[in-house]
């Protein structure tokens, strides 16, 4: 399996389902070789086997790897690929990339390749560099079947696929069009084109993802199958209270702060919840390259007093956030799934959430609205807010549906899909 992060490490919602797949996989009976760029010494992987690609060694003299030392010769960075950098990150690589760096020819000959482990400007190297190393770990470990997570590791998949002669399944968590709309980055949609194109089954983790991996990749609906995520049981003990210092409801945002995730609408719609009532505040916890403009946007509509931009949170965090909240809201432009409501129901907090995302396929009990209807966005934060009995629906029923979706039914789907192919 190649992934490109693994807990404590983590930047989003990728890192998130692959460690909560690769945990039902192991329930399952399945043993996991689990590739990542860089290891850092602090994972637990209990009984995966993790590989550290920046341990690997190489003969580069190697005929194998000829056509990729081409590939790597140069590589030209027009702008910053930062697709789950958090803020400080982001600003660090934008100051540092410098439109058209190049990589001379025969700049590479090192017999291991160290990876930054993250989403800085050389990004698009560092993929190409993986696919490389992805070669040799084939050739050293005895398996059965590659499975490759999003278009970061689709290459190194479809290398050690060649290599092995062995099935090679991808994992669609999330399409370019999701991360960039219309405006997509050619590069990243080749690589995921080719990737799916390559493999001998695409699991997607929606039926929303599933269509426009046909419709937007020409792939083969015989080729591509639903498995949807699932959500890890929360750490804390049950129905745990934490102090509120503040006489006001809270709702809360929470995710990357970028064009798909839609934070302008939450803004927007927040404004009007505060015209008819004040005694709200509402927290957009995240970090993205949309944050400055964010901020902007609450000052210009003078609700700064009532608004608290967090950051990126994690663990006990996320956990703390979800035990302050009255109601989420995750109104997202375009979300293969969306973990985070199944997070926020765990905790006993109401949500709401876009029409469209994929979660919306699995959930009854949540209020679904489209993601540009501010108005009716704003309708259901008041509801909630201020119908107790609406309120108490939502979470009883909530949670009860979210105690049934567990990554163990992902795991035992996927499982499915591997023995098909070994049979």
């Amino acid at each position: 399996m190649f992934g490109w992060e693994f807990p404590p490490h983590i930047s989003g919602g990728l890192g998130t389902a692959c460690y909560g797949l690769t945990k039902a996989l192991l329930k399952c009976g399945v043993d996991l070789i689990f590739v990542v760029p860089k290891a850092w010494g602090d994972e637990k992987p209990g009984s995966i086997h993790l590989v550290n690609a920046s341990e690997v060694s190489l003969n580069v003299q190697d005929d194998v790897f000829t056509e990729y030392m081409d590939q790597i010769s140069f590589v030209e960075i027009d702008s910053a690929l930062v697709p789950y950098a958090d803020d400080e990150q982001y600003y660090h690589i934008m100051e540092s990339v410098q439109k058209g760096t190049r990589y001379e020819k025969g700049t590479v000959y090192s017999q291991k390749f160290q990876f930054s482990g993250g989403y800085g400007k050389n990004l698009m190297e560092e993929v190409r560099r993986y696919a490389m190393v992805a070669v040799e770990v084939a050739r050293q470990h005895n398996f059965d079947l590659i499975h490759a997570h999003d278009w970061l590791t689709y290459r190194a998949g479809k290398e050690a696929a060649m290599i092995s002669g062995k099935p090679l399944v991808v994992h669609m968590h999330a399409t370019e069009f999701d991360r960039s709309g219309q405006h997509i980055n050619p590069a990243v949609y080749q690589l995921e084109r080719e990737g799916m194109h390559a493999a001998d089954q695409v699991i997607a983790v929606s039926h929303l993802t599933r269509n426009t991996v046909i419709q937007r990749y020409g792939i083969h609906p015989d080729k591509v199958i639903t498995v949807h995520n699932g959500v890890e049981p929360s750490q804390l003990e049950k129905d745990k209270v934490f102090q509120r210092h503040l006489d006001e409801k809270i709702v809360t945002f929470l995710g990357r702060i970028t064009f798909q995730k839609g934070p302008e609408y939450f803004i927007e719609a927040a404004y009007k919840v505060l015209q008819r009532d004040e005694n709200v505040r509402f927290v957009m916890a995240g970090s993205g390259d949309m944050l400055p403009k964010m901020i902007r946007r609450a000052a210009k509509l003078g609700i700064t007093n009532k608004f608290h931009f967090t950051g990126f949170l994690r663990g006990d965090d996320v956990d703390q956030m979800f035990g302050l909240t009255d109601v989420y809201v995750m109104p997202s432009v375009s979300e293969p799934f969306g973990i985070s409501p199944l997070e926020a129901m765990r905790s006993n907090v109401p949500v709401i959430i876009s029409k469209q995302s994929g979660v919306a396929e699995v959930l009854k009990h949540a209020i679904k609205v489209d993601f540009w209807d501010i108005d009716a966005m704003a309708d259901a934060m008041y509801g909630l807010l201020h119908y107790n009995s609406l309120s108490a629906t939502f979470k009883k029923y909530g949670r009860e549906e979210v105690d049934n979706i567990k990554w163990e039914h992902a795991g035992l789907k996927v499982k499915e899909i591997y023995e098909s192919f070994l049979s």
